[in-house]
């Protein structure tokens, strides 16, 4: 966020928790990006704070929290102590989650596959309202086609980029079976080691499609280990990824941090996948 937006969104999550009765001297910003995470002390609580136009989304995380954390899915928590819904303050979509603190060593490539097939099991006992992830792909490709959203992409690497979303987006959507529920983005970023042992965050990602289309976010040596997996739609869906990764960077109004390096290593990631698929 910016700087300006930045104050205005603690002073938000600051306010929610005090209107709630939680004590928030302090505020360490945990992440910020699009949306900010606060750690608020000493009631040590993790507050998610998005803009207006991420209300949705932070309502479907939300839902998605209290859902899978009913069918004992390994994701974090809503903090107990606040109402499990979004608290609108200054403009800005609030939530309130437990603080894990982090512990432990990297997670092994075998625990991450069981983690993230214990998550797909919970996600299939729930009814939630998600889009496909192709929807996903349609919005890459609109920031790619149109020049005014992405006036930087060079006009070959839009070619590229274009025609590969399309191409695989049809081709993965087309031909997966047993489709299901899934994270949508469940990379190393989100997947939290706790005294609780593994947990997924960041749970406005949830889209429908084939498990592949999450294992790709994993590290590749996951997918060894994730068991049925199909390993030449896995290559597909992680090209595709990083296809989309690097159709946000180009964004005009792309906020991520490092979104220079990102433009770069988005498209070197894609034609590398590619030139080992083939």
């Amino acid at each position: 966020m910016e700087p300006s937006e930045l104050g205005r969104a603690v002073a938000a999550g600051r306010t929610t928790a005090a209107e709630l009765g939680l004590r928030a001297d302090d505020a360490v910003v945990v992440n910020d990006s699009d949306r900010v995470v606060l750690r608020l002390l000493p009631c040590d609580v993790l507050v998610r704070v998005a803009p207006p136009r991420l209300l949705a989304d932070s309502e479907i995380e939300v839902e998605a929290a209290r859902l899978l954390a009913d069918a004992g899915a390994p994701v974090a928590e809503l903090d107990p102590r606040a109402e499990p819904r979004v608290y609108v303050r200054g403009g800005f979509a609030v939530s309130l989650w437990r603080y894990y603190e982090p512990v432990g060593p990297e997670i092994a490539p075998a625990d991450y596959a069981d983690v993230l097939m214990r998550h797909h099991a919970a996600l299939r006992r729930i009814d939630l309202d998600a889009p496909h992830f192709t929807d996903r792909v349609a919005e890459a490709l609109r920031e790619v086609r149109d020049p005014e959203r992405s006036p930087e992409l060079p006009d070959a690497d839009r070619a590229f980029l274009g025609d590969t979303l399309s191409g695989l987006g049809a081709a993965i959507g087309a031909g997966s079976p047993g489709e299901q529920l899934l994270h949508g983005e469940p990379h190393p970023g989100n997947l939290l080691s706790t005294r609780r042992g593994p947990l997924f965050v960041d749970l406005a990602t949830c889209c429908r499609g084939p498990v592949e289309f999450d294992l790709a976010h994993a590290p590749e040596d996951v997918g060894k280990h994730y068991a049925g997996a199909d390993r030449r739609r896995l290559q597909q869906c992680r090209a595709l990824g990083w296809a989309i990764f690097s159709a946000w960077r180009w964004r005009r109004d792309d906020g991520m941090p490092d979104r220079a390096r990102g433009r770069v290593e988005g498209l070197e990631r894609v034609r590398a996948v590619l030139g080992r698929d083939r």
